[in-house]
């Protein structure tokens, strides 16, 4: 299954090979090669128990994403949870399905050997983040950095985590926001060579959302299909790299205290 560039799938339901077709949008945090290695499996999965034919929708940089989820282009959509309260309140998205075993929080890495132990040491210096709203690589992060420890730092923004923590390593930057989830699924080396200095209170992870154009006997079928992927051993690894652990139902509700951080103040329009 190629990441596809975007074609609108509307409302009144594609057909392709006879199956209904819908578009995926993922939100971007690693290059489009990776995004296709983890979610095509996944995908084929899901078309084999709905019946319905799935399309990577690939949008090169957050910036791109964010357009494309704010005009609906998305049928279902993988996003950060306050991608999601935007998206909900532009095109009215429900999250369907979010990893109930596992929180999100941001965090703050330098390389190994720098001699910097806490947050105040990085006020004036440079830290890397991959877009300005990423959630917690940067968005809470510097939330954290202005209203807990008052410090003033340069953003630079890299485009993925990936950048972010090689920036880091390679000295162009003295620090760089992350998650751990994306810290993880680095090489040995890179993890190896980085050291987390900060973490940011935990929130709802990311939800596997549906544009309300789509059916409701649409959205069950899916949901059902996830939650019945979440018991196979097979579709446990598939999901993991996600990462979700374990499966299970969302609402609107679970990320609501996200409004009582302000991050409107650090969000970037496009």
């Amino acid at each position: 299954m190629l990441i596809t560039r975007p074609l609108f799938a509307d409302a009144d339901n594609k057909k392709t090979e006879n199956k209904t077709t819908y578009s995926v949008g993922i939100v971007p945090q690693y290059d489009s090669f990776q995004i296709s290695r983890i979610w095509s499996p996944i995908l084929e999965e899901v078309e084999k128990l709905t019946g319905f034919k799935f399309l990577l929708h690939g949008a090169p940089t957050i910036p791109d994403f964010e357009k494309e989820f704010i005009e609906g282009v998305f049928d279902f959509v993988f996003m950060n949870p306050y991608h999601l309260l935007i998206a909900h309140e532009s095109q009215g998205y429900i999250p369907l399905i979010r990893d109930i075993g596992r929180s999100l929080h941001g965090i703050l890495v330098v390389r190994k050997d720098n001699p910097i132990r806490t947050v105040t040491g990085l006020d004036g210096e440079v830290i890397a983040f991959p877009a300005p709203n990423a959630l917690g690589a940067s968005l809470m992060i510097r939330a954290d950095l202005n209203d807990k420890f008052h410090i003033k730092m340069k953003p630079r923004y890299v485009q993925t985590h990936t950048s972010v923590y090689l920036n880091v390593i390679l000295g162009e930057v003295m620090a760089g926001g992350g998650v751990q989830k994306t810290l993880s699924q680095q090489s040995l080396e890179i993890q190896d060579n980085l050291r987390i200095i900060y973490k940011t209170e935990n929130v709802a992870p990311h939800p596997f959302c549906i544009h309300p154009r789509i059916p409701e006997d649409v959205r069950q079928k899916v949901f059902i299909a996830f939650l019945t992927l979440s018991k196979s051993d097979k579709g446990k690894a598939l999901l993991k790299k996600i990462p979700i652990k374990q499966a299970g139902s969302t609402s609107i509700n679970d990320y609501e205290p996200l409004k009582e951080l302000k991050l409107e103040r650090f969000y970037k329009k496009n």
